[in-house]
């Protein structure tokens, strides 16, 4: 059983201020997340930032024809520079994501680094292999793809 780690880089034209504005509000989650993945937001009344503690529950097409409950805690938060999830129950054995932002010359650059173990052992390793990474990183350029035309 593997620990996996993804890392994406992509700079933005736009400030870090309206970078943080954009990604720290739950509501825009939906915004840069592949239709095709039927992600819904399912705990109500979410403030429109997120803090330390918040819990999010929401739906995931995790296989073709099925859908999950995916349930994800704030772990820690730095307004304006980072916010980590860590998944509390749902697809993976382990999902701990980082999220940062920085200045850079042009705008503002965001850092995302995923750990995550799959389900099932041996099998989700091999899983990994042929169709989890690809998957992650499918939605990691759906994700570029969304930004740059949120920030031109």
């Amino acid at each position: 059983m593997g620990i996996y780690r993804l890392q994406v880089q992509q700079k933005l034209n736009a400030s870090r201020e309206e970078v943080w504005d954009f990604i720290s509000s739950p509501h825009n989650l939906k915004l840069i997340t592949p239709e095709h993945m039927g992600f819904d937001i399912l705990t109500p009344g979410l403030p429109e930032k997120m803090y330390a503690g918040m819990m999010i529950e929401y739906q995931v097409l995790a296989l073709p024809g099925y859908k999950t409950r995916w349930l994800t805690e704030i772990t820690q938060i730095q307004p304006g520079e980072f916010f980590i999830d860590e998944q509390r129950s749902g697809p993976y054995k382990l999902w701990h994501h980082q999220h940062h932002i920085s200045y850079n010359e042009n705008g503002t650059l965001m850092t995302d680094i995923v750990h995550y173990i799959p389900p099932f052992g041996w099998f989700g390793d091999l899983a990994n292999q042929l169709m989890i990474k690809k998957q992650l990183n499918a939605i990691f350029e759906f994700r570029r793809v969304a930004l740059e035309k949120r920030f031109p």
